[in-house]
């Protein structure tokens, strides 16, 4: 699980999110994490090291830019070790999911034409009406 032990650091998933986006530079990266975290270079090439050793990145030279992309095996490896205890989430997550859409469905039903709220139109309605007899 060496993979879990590299994503331990929130500087290196950030680098993983943003490799996630396509192939980048270590430049590109190096600037966006300096911004974001206020380290330096060599901090954020050690960084980028420890995610190519452990197999999260890959690493090619393009003259003399090196261009990161991520590398999906060791992700897809801590996916199968999750699998095991997504039983322990998924059933709150499938409740969680009954209960949004049944609010949603409440509230379509509440809508009236138009799109807004039936007591709002009938308040509106006795509004008018009260006007049409001044």
């Amino acid at each position: 699980m060496h993979a879990f032990d590299a994503l331990g650091d929130p500087v290196r998933r950030r680098i993983l999110e943003l490799l996630s986006e396509g192939e980048q530079t270590s430049g590109a990266v190096t600037a966006a994490i300096r911004a974001e975290f206020g380290i330096s270079q060599p901090a954020v090439s050690q960084h980028l090291r420890v995610l190519r050793e452990s197999g999260l990145t890959s690493v090619r030279a393009e003259g003399t830019r090196r261009l990161y992309a991520v590398e999906t095996a060791p992700l897809r490896e801590m996916d199968a070790w999750l699998d095991r205890f997504r039983g322990f989430w998924q059933q709150r997550l499938d409740a969680l999911d009954t209960e949004l859409a049944r609010g949603k469905r409440e509230r379509r039903l509440r809508q009236g034409p138009g799109g807004t709220d039936g007591r709002q139109t009938a308040r509106h309605e006795v509004h008018d009406i009260g006007k049409e007899r001044q």
